[in-house]
């Protein structure tokens, strides 16, 4: 018989002493209730008790909590074994993964309280308890707050940060800074953290930047362990770095007398340099820019196009693409899939007596020059712009890389290779000319070699 688990439990005798075995043996259940000896295992839960002349059997289970309770079972996967356990809700851990998932896909707060959210995490388990916006609001904060002060412990173990930092104007004409600091921790991995991301009031000057930046380290208390900042090249910058190199100097915190303290974007110094190098060309790739103009303003003329691309059967993995003028990345990125479509544009210029742009075949000779320039650059900017590893140490034999090939195009007899090489190399010797500390120490240090 299974336990009783409910309180005040009251059974009548008479209802518990009656039964068909008594009637056979001819016992009268009134005369034995006090005389039968009770032997069902059920009687050592409960006690009798007499109220008003009458026997009742109450449970001794009031108010406890006895025996074992049903429970879902889940498994857990640790270290890649799964293992079984008993599934508890915590209606803490449900807040905390909910805050999370609001935080890193940028959930509007506001869905938390539309009405088939609810229904779905209640189909998930019935026990969920809906929460407001502004719960959840404060729940996120709550997870900052204690984030950053995890966060301060760590770094009040570390002997030095990089920082780098940028700026930028958003849709709403408001300008932000963002600040991120780089580090190794204690088992020598590479970890970046966003120090602070923040509202920068007009105007944006060098010494605005640099009580942002100083304001925000001194919050961290890591003022006194910074090894380099790296920024872009606008002349806001160079004053900022100027300010705070003196605050540092002060304090005698900086390695090498604070020559390798500022680090120049080498990715920002690419991307001007090619700007300048691609505004030479332009004329170059101009009928390759306006037939793809024209056939991505038409979706019948694409799907016409893509049919010629159909029935030579070449690749389809790659659609046209219109570059942005100011991004060179965006420009190799529609002479790669021109080039690739070459026959294509011939072919379509037959079923189309509107479309005047077809490149010539020096058109399409100076777009593979430029294209192939631009891969090597498209390269480059790639390693620069690693996340998951170091990159100081690979800094200078990309941009010797890049060097190189100047020198090689500087001497080609074709004048808009000279004049796009001229541009690029008057950029470079202007932020390159001569070699940077850092680049050289990484290089120095790296085991591998040049």
């Amino acid at each position: 018989m299974s336990r009783p688990t409910k309180a005040n439990i009251v059974i009548d005798m008479e209802d518990v002493d009656k039964d068909d075995e008594m009637d056979e043996m001819g016992i009268d259940a009134t005369e034995a209730k006090t005389s039968r000896k009770k032997r069902s295992v059920v009687w050592k839960e409960f006690e009798i008790i007499t109220n008003s002349g009458d026997m009742k059997a109450r449970s001794t289970l009031a108010g406890k909590d006895k025996g074992p309770k049903q429970s879902l079972l889940s498994f857990d996967v640790t270290e890649g074994d799964e293992m079984l356990s008993i599934f508890k809700y915590d209606k803490g851990k449900v807040r905390e993964e909910l805050v999370k998932m609001f935080v890193v896909h940028e959930y509007p707060f506001r869905m938390v309280e539309h009405e088939f959210f609810t229904k779905f995490c209640r189909s998930l388990n019935p026990k969920y308890e809906p929460i407001k916006r502004q719960t959840l609001k404060l729940d996120c904060m709550k997870m900052y707050i204690s984030e950053k002060e995890s966060l301060k412990l760590a770094l009040a173990g570390i002997n030095k940060i990089s920082l780098t930092s940028d700026l930028w104007t958003s849709n709403q004409s408001i300008g932000y800074m963002c600040l991120t600091g780089h580090f190794l921790d204690s088992e020598w991995k590479l970890q970046k953290r966003i120090l602070n991301f923040c509202p920068l009031e007009p105007p944006h000057t060098g010494l605005a930047i640099a009580d942002s930046i100083s304001e925000c380290l001194i919050d961290w208390g890591i003022e006194d362990k910074i090894s380099t900042i790296t920024l872009d090249n606008a002349s806001s910058n160079d004053l900022a770095v100027r300010v705070l190199k003196e605050n540092f100097e002060a304090k005698e915190k900086l390695h090498f007398g604070g020559k390798i303290f500022h680090v120049r974007c080498c990715a920002h110094i690419l991307n001007l340099m090619v700007q300048d190098g691609v505004t030479e060309v332009r004329d170059v790739i101009e009928n390759i820019r306006e037939s793809v103009k024209y056939l991505k303003l038409s979706p019948s003329r694409l799907y016409k196009f893509n049919e010629i691309v159909k029935s030579l059967k070449l690749s389809t993995s790659k659609r046209l693409i219109l570059d942005v003028p100011t991004r060179w990345n965006s420009t190799y990125a529609m002479l790669e899939c021109a080039l690739e479509n070459k026959s294509v544009f011939s072919r379509y210029k037959e079923r189309d007596y509107n479309y005047k742009w077809l490149p010539s075949d020096e058109d399409w000779k100076r777009a593979a020059e430029v294209s192939k320039f631009l891969e090597v650059i498209n390269d480059v900017t790639k390693v620069f712009s690693g996340r998951k590893y170091p990159t100081s140490n690979l800094f200078l034999r990309q941009i010797w890389k890049v060097r190189k090939m100047l020198n090689d195009m500087s001497t080609d007899n074709r004048d808009f290779v000279k004049h796009m090489t001229l541009k690029m190399k008057e950029k470079f010797d202007k932020y390159w000319g001569e070699c940077n500390l850092v680049m050289a120490i990484g290089a120095v240090l790296d085991p591998r070699g040049i």
